[in-house]
């Protein structure tokens, strides 16, 4: 095989993402709350960029004095530039200086507050308690052996969020080098700590660990959660009845009991914070007609500094590439987020056209829609309609809805009309709200109903709707008490 170099010459064509539209799809992406963290970010980080007075951008009254105090400053070392006449650099270290003292914070000279004297805000701050910090803290208490406390303490951060162990004991006496009898008398201890039925390996045992502390001269209690939980599920008490030689009101009672136990025990002790959800547009009905609006709290309206485009024109040959970035940097941002806010607020209206009988109605008259619907009709690309409405919510008069809710898939009807998905989860929702619990609709009775409603849908596909919302089959929703 003979090896040869030579050179051609080739013309492509590829997409090259600039940083610049690297950071205006990023901007796309944010919602309300990242955004605004990220102008506070850029007046930071860009000197050239700053907030226009008397903008409504969440602004206390005491910030509001320090950015008075900032363009004081400025105007000031101003006036003396002017006045200098030098073809010098700018002295950025003492600019720097004089922001920091004269208008970034005030200066002893204006007077400490009773604050000043205070401890810092961390030290008054507190904490949940995780449920292993729960759980070590009484092992702590306990009188054990080395190896018996190095494996509970292995048992206690092997626990889920549920506070079931998902490991085997095995593991456990393997990672602590230590015997599987030790292994198991750490987890008798772990499993009689508070809360009960943490250290359980499944539903069955948490349930038991609970029965025994609560009922421990009733047999019958664990007997039932070990072998008849299935039967539970399908309410089928005759059959627990038969095998344990009860009567069928003590079935029931035993159920109302089981009932009161907790099956999730790690549950109080969860480390998931709550979200909350801050809508980026809002939807009113003024005069008749729908307005959308966005929201604006907390961010301000921008400009290139006047001050920075002034002593750009002296600056050193340095000092201009420096400031020359940073001014276009704020000018490309200033633009991106008005294109921004259009961009939101043309898909929202071409939301608000395709769904008008949602916003007048409700949510069983969601009509089927796809992001290239909303593409077509505003002018931009399927992916950015995609991205405008990926984690934003609008406040509607029915609630507060993520922007891709309005979007669903379509049902074909015998009628040859659609209907969107979301649409029917929603009459069968209603329908189940209004059912007798002690004789639940079945599927089929579910499909029939729609049927009557003029929505033919087929039986296995109102089981694939009410188990994608999470409700339970007719058979374990039936109540007998």
């Amino acid at each position: 095989m003979a090896l040869d170099l030579r050179l051609d010459q080739r013309m492509t064509q590829s997409l090259v993402m600039t940083p610049r539209l690297q950071q205006a799809i990023k901007l796309l992406q944010y919602n309300h709350m990242e955004m605004v963290s990220h102008v506070q970010e850029q007046l930071l980080e860009n000197p050239t960029l700053e907030m226009v007075p008397d903008t409504d951008g969440g602004v206390s009254d005491g910030e509001r004095k320090l950015q008075d105090q900032a363009t004081l400053a400025r105007e000031k070392a101003d006036e003396q530039q002017e006045g200098s006449n030098t073809d010098q650099g700018i002295d950025w270290e003492g600019y720097l200086q004089q922001m920091a003292e004269g208008g970034h914070r005030p200066t002893r000279s204006l007077g400490g507050t009773i604050h000043e004297e205070l401890p810092p805000i961390e030290t008054n701050l507190t904490y949940g308690e995780s449920l292993a910090d729960h759980l070590v803290f009484q092992v702590q208490m306990l009188r054990m052996g080395e190896e018996e406390e190095r494996g509970a303490h292995a048992i206690i951060h092997n626990l889920d969020h549920r506070g079931y162990l998902t490991c085997s004991l095995e593991e456990i006496a393997e990672s602590e080098g230590v015997s599987l009898e030790i292994a198991q008398d750490s987890l008798e201890i772990v499993q009689g700590l508070d809360p009960l039925g943490c250290g359980a390996r499944d539903l069955s045992e948490c349930l038991i660990l609970q029965a025994k502390q609560s009922f421990p001269e009733d047999d019958n209690f664990p007997k039932i959660l070990a072998d008849h939980l299935h039967d539970l599920e399908r309410r089928n008490y005759p059959a627990i009845a038969r095998a344990l030689d009860l009567e069928l009101e003590d079935v029931i009672e035993y159920h109302k009991m089981i009932q009161d136990l907790e099956p999730h025990p790690g549950r109080g002790y969860s480390s998931e914070e709550p979200r909350y959800i801050t809508p980026d547009l809002y939807l009113d009905k003024h005069g008749g007609e729908w307005q959308v609006r966005l929201n604006e709290d907390g961010m301000p309206d921008l400009r290139v500094s006047r001050y920075y485009q002034r002593i750009f024109q002296n600056a050193s040959k340095e000092d201009r590439e420096y400031l020359l970035d940073k001014l276009r940097g704020a000018e490309f941002l200033i633009k991106s987020i008005n294109k921004r806010r259009r961009t939101i607020v043309r898909v929202m209206e071409s939301i608000l056209k395709f769904q008008r009988d949602f916003f007048d109605k409700g949510p069983e008259v969601l009509r089927p829609m796809v992001l290239q619907d909303v593409a077509d009709d505003v002018g931009v690309h399927m992916s950015t309609v995609s991205r405008v409405t990926t984690n934003k919510y609008v406040h509607t008069p029915h609630g507060i809805f993520e922007l891709k809710y309005f979007f669903s898939a379509a049902v074909k009807q015998d009628s040859g009309g659609d209907m969107a998905a979301i649409a029917i989860k929603t009459r069968i929702r209603t329908i189940l709200q209004g059912e007798d619990a002690r004789k639940p609709l079945s599927d089929q009775a579910i499909a029939n109903l729609l049927k009557k409603e003029d929505v033919r849908i087929a039986r296995r596909t109102v089981a694939k709707y009410r188990e994608s919302m999470g409700i339970l089959p007719s058979s374990q929703r039936k109540q007998m008490f």
